[in-house]
């Protein structure tokens, strides 16, 4: 099972098995990592479940949609590795992706 790193703005770090096929913002609300608060539920017709994605990772990951890139417009603090977790999918690909969370979400 992949592994993802979840990182607290203060620096807490979870480490969580995530199952393939779940999204990033599944695995944390599954294992009560704190921070994402992923108000839609994964729809993402929200910004509550922004992350950072940790520069190594970046270039791995699909291109956010269309749809995505405007929902982050909501989001706060925005960084050019800002991503919405809902939409992003867990496979083996992602075994190790590191994620850091925002001080707060919008």
């Amino acid at each position: 099972m992949p592994k993802v790193t979840y990182i607290e703005y203060f620096g807490t770090e979870h480490n969580i098995d995530v199952p393939e096929g779940f999204s990033v913002m599944q695995g944390a609300m599954k294992n009560g990592v704190p921070g994402i608060l992923a108000e839609c539920m994964g729809a993402c017709a929200c910004a509550t479940c922004h992350v950072y994605i940790d520069a190594n990772w970046v270039s791995v990951l699909e291109p956010p949609s269309s749809t995505e890139t405007a929902m982050l417009e909501y989001a706060e603090c925005t960084q050019r590795n800002s991503r919405l977790s809902c939409q992003i999918k867990v496979t083996k690909e992602l075994d190790g992706l590191v994620v850091r969370l925002p001080k707060r979400q919008q």
